[in-house]
């Protein structure tokens, strides 16, 4: 009878003191993933979270994209006007919630009292979130993509760090290559970072050969453009030349010279294919379902 007991408190010690690896190993591998150039598994971004189903930017549509095991997150980041980073893509909540008037003039305890609306208008129950709140339900279990936020870098950098998640934040920006690698010299632990390219203009292709042309290669490239030529496969070719990954936007049209979500909605092998065959890992998605379906079938996501 001791020896039972023994044996069960034993085993019950074991089980509290094993680390929670599963969602530490799923986000781990996505990190990998992230890094490995030679990998052609293609890592599925969802665009400010499940969207479709919950409002946009709140920590039920970030919960969605791990659960429908998503690798990335995107997320909009704004500063209240007691200098709390949360969540809100466009400047105002006018359109986001039911209240009205800019991020900046509220306080978080202000901006709490209003409520997140679904993308039909209906008013749901939950509140904009704080960049913290959202890391804790992130952590461990999906990398986060911080858009609208390089001119916020250092008071993002100091929640992450704080949680200990830096390790799992991707910032991008359009940023010149100098400005950016002075601001990563300020700090021992830095986000990933990758540049967007407008790969069609001529800011994007000064942007795009300041970075391509130098030794050190960000993790990734996010490549917009609004018509498929030479000069944008070219570009494709050497980024994924050079080792690093290449992010495609299926966002809208414009983004991606029309190989877009709504038009993978009823063929997602004529939209999605396409994108395959020119290389991308990273897909940015409006339709994150549709996607990973899509890649499944096609052994290419996990």
């Amino acid at each position: 009878m001791k020896k039972s007991l023994l044996l069960l408190l034993f085993t019950l010690i074991i089980v509290s003191c094993k680390p929670q690896n599963d969602n530490q190993l799923r986000t781990d591998k996505i990190i990998s993933e992230i890094n490995n150039p030679k990998s052609k598994n293609v890592l599925v971004v969802v665009h400010r979270g499940d969207w479709r189903n919950h409002p946009e930017n709140s920590l039920a549509a970030i919960q969605s994209a791990i659960d429908m095991k998503a690798d990335v997150v995107e997320v909009d980041l704004k500063l209240t006007k007691d200098s709390i980073l949360v969540l809100c893509h466009d400047q105002t909540i006018d359109r986001t919630t039911n209240g009205t008037g800019k991020v900046g003039d509220f306080t978080l305890d202000s901006l709490k009292s209003f409520k997140l609306k679904f993308a039909d208008g209906t008013i749901s129950d939950q509140t904009i979130p704080t960049l913290e709140e959202a890391l804790l339900v992130a952590k461990d279990q999906i990398v986060v993509n911080l858009d609208h936020a390089y001119w916020l870098y250092d008071q993002a950098l100091a929640v992450t760090e704080k949680l200990g998640v830096t390790n799992q934040i991707l910032m991008k920006g359009a940023s010149p290559k100098s400005v950016v690698e002075e601001k990563l010299a300020q700090y021992e632990n830095n986000f990933m970072y990758m540049p967007i390219v407008n790969i069609c203009t001529e800011p994007g292709k000064e942007l795009f050969d300041s970075y391509i042309s130098d030794e050190n290669q960000p993790v990734a490239y996010e490549v917009c453009w609004p018509k498929m030529d030479d000069s944008v496969k070219q570009s494709m070719a050497q980024i994924i030349e050079k080792g690093s990954k290449l992010w495609v936007n299926t966002l809208w049209p414009s983004l991606n010279g029309g190989l877009c979500d709504e038009a993978a909605k009823d063929n997602p092998e004529l939209i999605y294919g396409q994108i395959v065959e020119l290389g991308a890992t990273m897909v940015q998605t409006d339709r994150p379902a549709l996607l990973i379906e899509y890649l499944r079938a096609q052994g290419l996501h996990e």
